[in-house]
């Protein structure tokens, strides 16, 4: 066998990981053997990504705004939003914010309605999943909770409700059978909650057909609570996750890939933390038991009891038990069951959150004055000085 990553190492003079967790784990696990026989190769380089695509180009109403307050020379020095962080205190600009939010939201739903027949209201959360479909990026927990937020409207159990629509987007890989069944599994369950009379204005739920990247421009100025969930360990760097925060979304994520640098950067209290981290659920693995966690928590219970009833498949017998079992098995790689009641707690602060205005446009604020180390100018100059040594041109003077 010849294993094409060994082969590219022996071949090259320098090796490199896509996010500060991920270059760790390459020098540690997969690669070790390598990294101690050749560790001069090995160097971080955290992935980023255009501003000018991915705020300038696709939320011109937030572009304009902060045009207005900085001047242009943002556009090719994003460290300079940094300086949005003192108008967060500012109540006008606070208001001038969510009001581009809003329109933002507003061409979301637009799209969501003509493409899925679902109506996204602008008022509600919008908490959006878009990224490839993989188990361990764990839309099935994402999706957990969502059947556990139905659970309580048919229970009455809605004091102090956030209203919330779910989108979930991205593709599977032709022959990953799995991923194809979880995206069946998302759609039955949206079809289940959004004919249910007691959801409405409650909770929607959609899934976008044949995402593609040109979606993303409408898809990240309109999101509100980026979810960032990967098993803590497996996701390289993620380049979603940036998308997002650049365009003021609110992340809620795991201690893995580039959510650990994106937290560092925009600070913890503007970033909604849960779940285990990689070295936990290393010690946790060999005696994970989720069959009892199940039986220890109550609205894990609920969940599983409406999963196995088939409530979601009833002309359909069976036919999602490969990921309820899969989800219960002590062997399940991705541990989806010991992070949720900690992702569930979580899911509640940011409900309470989204219900005081004037917070989460503090915390939509902060994620974008903080964003500037995942420009992807400031991941090419590394690359540039560290390995290419290629003399760089000087960027356009923005119009």
């Amino acid at each position: 066998q010849i294993r094409m990553a060994h082969l590219a190492i022996v071949g090259s003079f320098s090796v490199n990981g896509v996010a500060k967790l991920h270059t760790r784990l390459l020098k540690e696990g997969i690669f070790r053997d390598f990294y101690e026989l050749w560790p001069e190769r090995f160097n971080n380089k955290t992935n980023g990504v255009t501003p000018r695509r991915f705020l300038v180009q696709c939320n011109m109403g937030l572009n304009d705004l902060i045009t207005g307050e900085l001047g242009a020379g943002w556009v090719t020095d994003l460290k300079r939003l940094r300086a949005l962080q003192e108008r967060a205190d500012d109540p006008r600009f606070r208001q001038r914010w969510l009001a581009v939010k809003k329109n933002n939201k507003e061409r979301l739903a637009a799209m969501v309605e003509s493409l899925c027949g679902v109506r996204f209201h602008a008022n509600a959360l919008f908490d959006v999943q878009v990224k490839r479909i993989h188990e361990y990026k764990r839309q099935t927990l994402n999706l957990l909770h969502v059947i556990h937020l139905y659970d309580r409207i048919k229970r009455h159990d809605t004091d102090d409700w956030t209203p919330r629509c779910v989108l979930f987007a991205g593709k599977a890989a032709p022959g990953y059978w799995m991923a194809k069944r979880i995206i069946k599994f998302i759609n039955n369950v949206a079809n289940v909650v959004n004919v249910d009379p007691d959801t409405a204005g409650l909770l929607r739920v959609a899934f976008l057909p044949d995402y593609s990247v040109s979606e993303m421009e409408v898809i990240a100025p309109g999101t509100d609570l980026s979810e960032q969930i990967s098993t803590a360990g497996t996701e390289a760097s993620g380049t979603g996750n940036m998308k997002f925060m650049f365009n003021g979304a609110v992340t809620i994520g795991t201690l893995d890939g580039a959510n650990i640098e994106i937290r560092k950067e925009v600070g913890e209290d503007h970033f909604f933390l849960f779940g285990h981290d990689a070295e936990q659920l290393g010690a946790l693995r060999n005696s994970y038991n989720p069959m009892q966690m199940i039986a220890d928590d109550g609205d894990l219970q609920r969940v599983f009891r409406l999963l196995e009833s088939g409530h979601f498949n009833q002309f359909e017998p069976g036919h999602f038990d490969p990921i309820i079992n899969s989800i219960k098995s002590p062997g399940d790689p991705w541990m989806v069951v010991a992070d949720f009641r900690s992702y569930i707690d979580t899911q509640n602060s940011a409900a309470a959150a989204y219900r005081d205005p004037d917070q989460w446009a503090r915390l939509s604020i902060a994620n974008t004055a903080n964003c500037g180390y995942f420009s992807s100018d400031r991941t090419i100059r590394a690359y540039n000085r560290d390995i290419w040594g290629l003399t760089p041109t000087p960027p356009l003077t923005p119009k």
